[in-house]
């Protein structure tokens, strides 16, 4: 019997950009909605200019040639635009997907072509990635928008009828982003977006995941999906008897990639509902981020385990004043309780540090913590408002009702995604509908319910998918398999990943073409960084081995591998 969520609440049927703003133009509260810390005076964008900068992109994508369902690239760190550049795809009736602006060409030009997307955003330091990535892709250059420039402040460009470089920004026939906003804001503040006729059919965006294996994948969460995400941390937020009085003194920082559906989520949309400002950093910088919280006061911070590891072990943790700081999140990756425990030490206490769960393919978060459990546990909370799940056997046979017992997790809820991008094998892999015709995801993930009963706790123990977490970014064994086996030397290889200092990298198995080569495990790596962004890379080492271990019908046995890295680096070596 699945377990149910103790919560339910209800989702609208509207557009992302409904929910957050309520009205295509009624009045919205007077409040600043995103902050640059190095300028915030200067700088900045109140809820109204949030969403009517959004309004100028769109018209300016329809005036572009956009049209409904086409597909917006964006390559880009985080600004203080970002999100209204989301919101106007949207509005324009498309559909962003986001690539990680570490990204070397062939990472971004088989994002280009997987999503066939119609228009691409650039950061100007990008720009050299972009244009090749482009060519390769078969893109044209005046369908590329360059970020940066001379762009006067965020505030100044939502407003003004002439905000910024326009035709004097173009770069090698790429447009600069500010073309898009032609026509004044009086005109954008009386246009209304069309409203889907489905939300939960319509797609708002491609987030690219490996999902449980292969290669990346455009997971499709539609409007209603991304709505029903933000509906459910809300109402978990108001729970929390002091909710109200918190909220007027709450203050985020964002240093999550807005590009990745974990930052997105919460500081794209539901932060902005909730009223929340938001101090966005354009990349992670741990002594700045310390900096600013001690400036502004911030009340919450959404971490991955890197950065919880930092505060936990940092002596520079202890030299700001973080005591503004009322509630600390984790996710992305498996966080240890003894980091868990030392971070907790850094606020005096007065809070849990609690992990939570979550896929792209759930758009972001399933599963998260009642604020007024005070327990101190090692699991990653309870199902979601409206979620469900259970544990199967690893044949998917079976399913397990026993607490403590373990078995696959198996999810589901309205916020699931619609399936992968164009890949029905895929999606068909990792969705099952059952004989009432509910949808359930199997994630891969290895777990137990300490209580078998609505509100037991969930323990994730181990993955049986090949997907390698590193700082909270996907890395995909096969897609490193794949270009490992473009190289001259290399006759078979596979990828694992290893947990050295408490981080885990990837390590490659590799069996040369001709047994007397000469070349080294360096050697190998070197070539490699030069064809993936810097999380990809093989840190984990480069092993030469005579044979990959695979069963009869070729399928790699990672797990093999795994027992013989144990015994040879990283963190289990040490206790064996």
């Amino acid at each position: 019997m699945p377990l149910k969520s103790r919560w339910a609440a209800d989702v609208p049927r509207c557009s992302l950009q409904q929910w957050i703003f309520d009205s295509p133009c009624g009045p919205l509260p007077d409040r600043r909605a995103y902050i640059d810390p190095e300028q915030p005076d200067t700088n900045y964008l109140d809820l109204s200019s949030y969403r009517l900068l959004a309004k100028r992109v769109a018209l300016g994508l329809q005036q572009a040639g956009l049209k409904e369902g086409d597909r917006v690239l964006l390559f880009s760190g985080n600004n203080i635009s970002f999100p209204s550049i989301f919101l106007g795809i949207l509005m324009a009736g498309g559909i962003f997907t986001g690539a990680n602006p570490s990204f070397v060409t062939r990472e971004l030009a088989y994002q280009l072509r997987d999503s066939e997307a119609s228009f691409l955003v650039t950061a100007q330091g990008s720009l050299k990635t972009a244009f090749q990535a482009a060519k390769e892709a078969g893109l044209p250059r005046d369908r590329i928008f360059v970020l940066g420039g001379d762009t006067p402040a965020a505030q100044e460009v939502a407003l003004s009828s002439n905000p910024g470089p326009g035709l004097k920004g173009r770069v090698a026939g790429a447009k600069h982003w500010t073309e898009l906003l032609q026509g004044n804001a009086k005109e954008a503040e009386s246009w209304s977006w069309k409203e889907p006729k489905d939300p939960q059919t319509t797609t708002c965006c491609l987030n690219y995941s490996s999902g449980t294996t292969g290669v990346p994948k455009g997971v499709e969460i539609s409007h209603y999906c991304y709505v029903a995400n933000g509906v459910q941390v809300i109402h978990l937020n108001n729970l929390n008897p002091d909710w109200k009085e918190r909220q007027k003194r709450a203050r985020a920082l964002c240093f999550l990639p807005l590009y990745h559906a974990y930052g997105q989520t919460y500081f794209v949309a539901n932060m902005p509902r909730a009223g929340i400002p938001i101090y966005i950093m354009p990349s992670f910088d741990f002594v700045k981020m310390l900096e600013y919280v001690q400036c502004y006061r911030i009340t919450s911070l959404t971490c991955v385990p890197p950065i919880v590891v930092a505060l936990a072990k940092s002596p520079l943790a202890k030299k700001y004043d973080l005591s503004s700081v009322e509630g600390l999140g984790s996710g992305a990756a498996p966080l240890a309780k003894e980091v868990s425990d030392e971070a907790e030490k850094l606020f005096n206490g007065k809070f849990r540090l609690r992990q939570g769960w979550g896929m792209t393919e759930t758009t972001c978060t399933c599963m998260s913590w009642d604020p007024l459990n005070t327990d101190p546990s090692s699991g990653v909370g309870e199902m979601m408002p409206n979620c469900s799940g259970k544990l199967m056997s690893l044949d998917g046979k079976v399913e397990i009702t026993r607490a403590g017992e373990r078995g696959e997790l198996w999810v589901t809820g309205p916020n699931l995604m619609r399936g992968y991008w164009r890949k029905p094998e895929a999606t068909a892999d990792t969705v099952v509908v059952d004989a009432d015709g509910t949808r359930w995801l199997k994630t891969g993930d290895i777990a137990y319910f300490d209580a078998y009963k609505p509100g037991g706790i969930v323990h994730i123990v181990d993955r049986l998918k090949e997907l390698i977490k590193v700082k909270g970014n996907q890395v995909a064994p096969t897609e490193l398999e794949g270009l490992l086996l473009e190289h001259p030397e290399v006759a078979d290889a596979a990828v694992i990943g290893v947990t050295i200092n408490g981080e885990e990298v990837p390590r490659a198995y590799i069996v040369r073409q001709n047994p007397k080569s000469k070349i080294t495990g360096q050697e190998i790596a070197d070539w490699m960084a030069g064809k993936v962004t810097r999380y990809k890379q093989l840190k984990g080492g480069v092993v030469f081995t005579d044979n990959i271990p695979k069963n009869p019908s070729g399928k790699i046995l990672r797990r093999q591998l795994r027992d013989r890295a144990d015994k040879e680096v990283g963190d289990l070596k040490s206790k064996l």
